[in-house]
């Protein structure tokens, strides 16, 4: 079934230390000719659970759906980024609360295997191999280009490479996306196929518009489908990529990284902010357990990201319970096991284990030398901003770091002794296992890791500015946190003005009694729940829950420890929303943004990054889109004030509901304050 080849290092085309010494590729000429144009009504850049999302609800809805992916895989976490393991919060996943599309999915998944988990992982109810997570959402959308009347152009190994943006005389108040050039690149004849090198020997290739040694491309020209003469806009642009590319690329406004400390955002590691500091990435790999031990040749890098791995806790100190954690394929069970509290079966020879661990194979750089996201600074002083020379916003360097550092993390895992975290004689050897990589492997990739990065933070846009929202809108810290905030670090770090505003905030109509100074902080109660929204178009649940950057440069410095007070914001939330705000950006009419890049803080972002949520937001922006072009009407126009009297928004959201996508949690309305049965 799968192809397992060892060792893991001595085939590899190309190794990871040899890109030390590569020259980059130089920026991008201005393009030839496309090659061919493409109509589309829907434009999806972006082929992860967000864009797949918005893509089924396309076709659904009868549209003409182009979609773009920088991999050959759609799904992007579950299959592409290798986290085929499903993040759900058990009140939601015991109520089935989710959109039709995702429900579809988990179905697919149980009559595939013939149950929900294969993997018999602890961490999910549902753990698979990636592969398989491509196969089965690809064939979800080919069945709702069918039922719905939809068309799908799907154009796998493809990359936006330059918008057009102009004014649309047809009216709105920005402007508007009205072409898009695009790069696919596929195998020269002689060439080693794709997924033959890891992401950071390809990307630049990627986004260069020369044929290569490696590459032939087709430049690809997106057009609007035409529609009535005279309609608001003819086609919508969603961004559903991981990293916010079409917002850094259109240069709308958003925000990177920490944001400042205020009563909105008050549990911040920064009083100003700092864009470097993201969420970690990881490169996923899958390993086996093998029968007889192995002999494992060490890496040539090795030395240098030893000093990083660790089990992190105590209780979490075992090997059997990291393996079966996200362990996504296991053909026969293993005896009952427990360790630190929590239960699982051992592992035998066949499983497969997917790793994704913070103290393993997480990178987290967080200054300007090593940040994975460029800045909108730094894009612009490269040039990347420039017509025609954006080359993704990635630091290709870090990538390549990000890939050493996880193919070392295996061999901590086998072989290694040290634990950065717990000191020595708590790693102990388990050299019953085998680094899978190959084609037909779980990644799909000759090299073993994942496709393309499990993604957690992306650009996040600001919404457009409103009488309650004068410097834009966002989805803060507040609005979703169970903290209640009286701890001694809000006293300590917010000024006695700042900590009665907090309260006031939290306070509801009591609120106002604080704000007066007719009642301290202290003397009133905090609302049970999260903030509700008018305009919401869908909903997610999850802990807020970080991966923090590190201190210094580079991550994985001996003796480096993560950013203090980033873990300060870490607790649970409540289900929250996804209001329509949060997917319109300023300046361009013609944009609806989904995924991690919606107008959320960086706390926020912490919970607003899991598989279900990817996929509201997606389903939200597909019919968005589709209701638009046949309302004749453009998204900010249903959430100018006042919203509550928008018959359109109701009709939009009258929309999605009947369509079993839901916008709200059963009670969880206005005349609810206590959400606390929510876990």
């Amino acid at each position: 079934m799968l192809n397992r080849i060892r060792p893991y290092f001595a085939s590899l085309p190309l190794t990871l230390v040899m890109l030390q010494g590569m020259t980059p590729l130089t920026l991008a000429t201005p393009p030839r000719n496309p090659d061919k144009t493409v109509e589309c009504e829907l434009l999806i850049v972006g082929g992860g659970l967000a864009g797949t999302g918005g893509a089924y609800e396309g076709l659904l809805a009868g549209k003409t759906v182009c979609m773009t992916e920088i991999t050959d895989w759609v799904g992007g976490q579950l299959s592409s980024q290798g986290t085929s393991a499903l993040d759900e919060r058990p009140t939601q996943r015991a109520e089935l609360i989710y959109p039709r599309g995702y429900l579809e999915l988990r179905e697919r998944i149980e009559d595939y295997y013939g149950e929900l988990n294969p993997g018999d992982c602890w961490v999910s109810y549902s753990c698979f191999l990636p592969e398989d997570g491509h196969k089965i959402l690809k064939g979800m959308l080919d069945d709702a280009a069918r039922k719905g009347g939809g068309q799908l152009n799907w154009f796998p190994s493809t990359v936006v490479k330059d918008l057009s943006i102009e004014r649309n005389p047809n009216g709105g108040k920005g402007k508007q996306i009205m072409s898009a050039i695009a790069i696919q690149h596929t195998p020269k004849e002689g060439a080693p196929p794709l997924n033959t090198y890891p992401l950071s020997q390809t990307i630049e290739d990627a986004y260069t518009y020369e044929d290569s040694k490696l590459f032939d491309k087709t430049i690809i020209k997106f057009i609007p489908k035409p529609h009535d003469q005279g309609v608001p806009a003819d086609w919508y642009v969603i961004e559903a990529t991981e990293t916010g590319e079409i917002v850094g690329l259109a240069d709308v406004p958003y925000r990177l990284g920490i944001d400042p400390r205020s009563y909105l955002e008050p549990s911040s590691a920064s009083v100003s902010g700092d864009p470097y500091c993201t969420q970690g990435f990881t490169y996923t790999f899958a390993m086996e357990t093998t029968e007889d031990p192995q002999e494992y040749d060490i890496p040539d890098f090795y030395a240098q990201y030893a000093p990083y791995y660790s089990y992190e806790l105590e209780r979490l100190a075992d090997f059997d319970l990291v393996y079966t954690y996200r362990r996504i394929w296991s053909p026969q069970q293993g005896e009952q096991s427990e360790f630190g509290g929590i239960g699982f079966t051992t592992p035998t020879p066949g499983d497969i284990s997917m790793q994704n661990w913070t103290w393993g194979n997480d990178y987290r750089p967080g200054t300007s030398r090593d940040n994975l996201i460029y800045s909108r600074r730094q894009l612009e002083e490269m040039g990347q901003l420039d017509p025609g020379q954006w080359m993704g916003g990635l630091r290709t360097e870090t990538l390549r770091k990000g890939e050493e550092h996880s193919i070392g993390y295996f061999y901590w895992l086998v072989v290694g002794t040290t634990d950065s975290q717990l000191g020595d004689g708590v790693k102990t050897p388990d050299p019953y296992h085998v680094y899978m990589k190959g084609l037909e492997s779980p990644m799909g990739t000759v090299h073993g890791l994942s496709k393309y990065p499990y993604m957690r933070e992306a650009r996040r846009i600001i919404g457009r500015e409103s009488f309650l929202y004068e410097n834009g809108f966002m989805i803060n810290e507040i609005d979703i946190s169970r903290r209640n905030y009286q701890d001694d670090f809000y006293k300590q770090n917010l000024s006695p003005s700042t900590y009665r505003r907090l309260h006031a905030a939290l306070a509801g109509l009591e609120g106002f009694k604080v704000l007066r100074g007719d009642a301290s902080p202290e003397q009133v109660t905090r609302r049970e729940r999260s903030t509700i929204y008018p305009d919401s178009v869908g909903i997610g649940h999850y802990a807020i829950d970080f991966h923090p950057c590190m201190t210094e440069y580079p991550a994985e410095k001996p003796g480096n420890t993560e950013r203090k007070g980033e873990r300060e914001g870490q607790s649970q939330a409540y289900p929250f929303q996804v209001p329509l705000r949060s997917m319109i950006p300023q300046n361009i009419d013609n944009l609806l943004v989904t995924g991690k890049s919606i107008a959320v803080s960086h706390i926020a972002a912490a919970a607003y990054r899991v598989h279900s949520f990817e996929w509201s937001s997606g389903a939200a922006a597909g019919t968005t889109a589709a209701f638009a072009i046949d309302r004749q009407i453009l998204p900010y126009q249903l959430v100018e004030e006042p919203i509550f009297r928008s018959k359109k928004l109701q009709e939009l959201r009258q929309k999605l509901d009947a369509n079993n996508n839901p916008t709200t949690f059963p009670n969880t309305s206005i005349f609810n304050d206590d959400w606390s049965d929510w876990r």
